[in-house]
């Protein structure tokens, strides 16, 4: 991206992070996820992929408050999203967070709350903006999330099944398919799957074998 720099200390990645977590709680307290808008990127991109045809991307800062962080989680009031791990690369500015889905919604069979079981998570690159407003601030350029989307089909219908799924919740069900904001088809998608720093190979290790070098491998001759 541009007017962004990477080039970061651990400690300032570190206190980035603890930041950013300490957004998140205060966003569960309001139930406003929209709190975090501001942590992003005036140009960052935020996805992620509901099947091989249907991906999320917002692009630039009023679409993830709108979208990714506004429609997309409207109706998870309650929900808890603890990161549970971190790996941290501050030479590349990334950081990886690994979180657990709580819904806060007591099973009354087990006496547990209902929770996605798949592993999720997200992906961020942490970028220092060089101009404008937000110029010597980190921002997150691009964010990727992932989670196991059967875990999360099962866990929804076991709430619907208990009967103890909020108004607001099954209003959430319902907002599904290419109709709405941000959803797109793959062909269609205006920010790579893969972050676009990394999609442009300026993260591959080792550097890549090209598909004439194999070939040229397989026809050299065996012992």
């Amino acid at each position: 991206m541009t007017g962004t720099t990477t080039d970061l200390t651990r400690a300032e990645l570190e206190e980035f992070w603890e930041h950013w977590l300490a957004v998140n709680r205060q966003a569960e307290r309001q139930a406003d996820w929209r709190l975090l808008a501001e942590e992003y990127a005036e140009d960052a991109s935020y996805g992620w992929m509901y099947s091989v045809d249907e991906h999320f991307m917002a692009v630039g800062r009023d679409q993830i408050r709108d979208w990714a962080i506004g429609i997309e989680m409207d109706g998870f009031d309650g929900w808890r999203y603890d990161y549970v791990a971190t790996v941290m690369d501050e030479s590349n500015g990334m950081v990886v967070g690994f979180w657990k889905q709580r819904s806060g919604i007591v099973d009354d069979a087990t006496g547990k709350e209902f929770e996605i079981l798949g592993i999720g998570g997200s992906w961020f690159g942490i970028e220092r903006q060089t101009d404008g407003a937000d110029a010597g601030q980190l921002k997150i350029a691009w964010q990727r999330d992932w989670f196991d989307m059967p875990s999360t089909a099962h866990t929804f219908m076991e709430i619907l099944r208990s009967g103890k799924a909020p108004d607001t919740l099954l209003a959430r069900m319902k907002v599904s398919g290419h109709g709405v904001p941000g959803h797109y088809h793959l062909a269609d998608i205006p920010s790579p799957v893969w972050p676009p720093p990394v999609e442009a190979g300026e993260h591959v290790r080792p550097e890549p074998t090209q598909p004439t070098e194999r070939a040229e491998r397989a026809a050299e001759p065996t012992a």
